[in-house]
């Protein structure tokens, strides 16, 4: 038996409409993907000022909000000025120290194999031998000298472009100032009180999350980066490793491992190949370290620390995460869990007001049996 579905001009056109429509919509976003990295920046960098904004307001006697706002900002700057210069000096040195003794490693190593030189001078090899050792000692050289910059671009990469930083910083402060005049302004134009209420407590959730979870990360981070910087310390009294590595290697650990659940080992890696200039043993010791700290990290700090603050599975977790960095790159993978928090929080919410709608409803039907 044959059924024939007859759908009118109308509601064709509707749909195909709709779906043109959601593509357009994910289209624009796609393209304005940049745009929009830059104002979440902002917005979570506004969060994340929010609490000690309001507790130098506090302490002010004029309670100005924008003297506040930009206390807070000088010590942002402050704390990003110690960073670069506590990082990259250091970084720099190692890489061009290294590069300086590449030649002088590739003669070290041919003479301890002198008795090559028998087989060489043999079969009359030398001219060959000698452009090799040439070419490795110019490919080698250049080859640190890169590294130098690739590690500078890899932790200055949220802030690789000035405009893009200015802007987020400029949005941050104007969204932090004007924020609860918004705020009023959004609650005023309410006319049900109720409802007024429902979406406040529910906005001061979500807020909840994503400082709670900034908060948390925070510590996570601060944690880890100090371990890291104690244990490349103790690495330079037992081996050959500058002991002024020990800060640039916690300022690494600490800024990389804001990215949830990979951002750590980026930056223990990174960290391995600065310590490999310099001692091969200390660098494979660190890594090996960092690792079996991950676990602890994993097991106990983090899940201690940020327990009821997202409340996210793993497996949601990375889906965010993974989302966040193909999207948007680092800041996204920064961004992309305290809006899953969020989604998450607005998600709870819509299924127990549709189970309260729904137990409602049920009471009624008995009520009029």
């Amino acid at each position: 038996m044959k059924t024939r579905i007859e759908i009118d001009t109308r509601t064709f056109v509707r749909f195909w409409l709709v779906v043109i429509g959601f593509g357009l919509v994910g289209l624009a976003i796609y393209s304005a993907r940049t745009a929009l990295l830059i104002v979440g920046m902002a917005f979570f960098l506004a969060i994340a000022l929010s609490l000690p904004v309001n507790r130098i307001i506090k302490m002010l006697p004029s309670r100005s909000r924008v003297l506040s706002t930009a206390l807070a900002y000088i010590a942002v700057v402050v704390l990003l000025g110690v960073i670069v210069f506590l990082v990259i000096p250091p970084i720099v040195g190692q890489t061009v120290k290294f590069a300086n003794n590449v030649p002088n490693l590739v003669d070290s190593a041919t003479k301890q194999y002198a008795g090559i030189n028998d087989v060489i001078n043999q079969y009359q090899l030398q001219p060959q031998v000698d452009k090799a050792i040439i070419s490795i000692k110019d490919g080698a050289s250049q080859f640190a000298s890169g590294i130098g910059s690739f590690l500078v671009t890899g932790i200055g990469s949220v802030l690789s472009t000035v405009t893009a930083a200015i802007l987020v910083f400029v949005l941050a402060f104007l969204m932090l100032v004007e924020g609860p005049t918004w705020l009023k302004r959004l609650w005023s134009v309410y006319e049900d009180q109720d409802r007024m209420e429902y979406h406040r407590k529910l906005l001061s959730r979500m807020y909840t999350v994503v400082t709670g979870y900034i908060t948390g990360q925070l510590s996570v981070s601060a944690i880890a980066g100090t371990v890291a910087g104690v244990a490349v310390f103790i690495l330079s009294m037992l081996l050959s490793v500058p002991a002024d590595l020990a800060i640039p290697t916690a300022m690494i650990v600490f800024v990389l491992s804001l990215i949830p659940l990979f951002g750590a080992m980026i930056g223990a890696a990174m960290v391995s190949v600065i310590l490999a200039l310099n001692n091969i043993t200390a660098a494979i010791i660190f890594l090996v370290f960092f690792i079996l700290y991950q676990q602890v990290e994993a097991n106990y700090i983090s899940p201690k620390i940020q327990s009821k603050r997202i409340d996210l599975s793993a497996l949601v977790i990375l889906i965010a995460v993974t989302t966040g960095v193909y999207l948007f790159g680092i800041a996204g993978g920064i961004i992309s869990i305290p809006i899953a928090g969020c989604i998450k929080v607005i998600v709870e919410d819509y299924f127990a007001r549709e189970h309260k709608n729904h137990s409602k409803s049920t009471r009624v039907d008995l009520t009029g049996l």
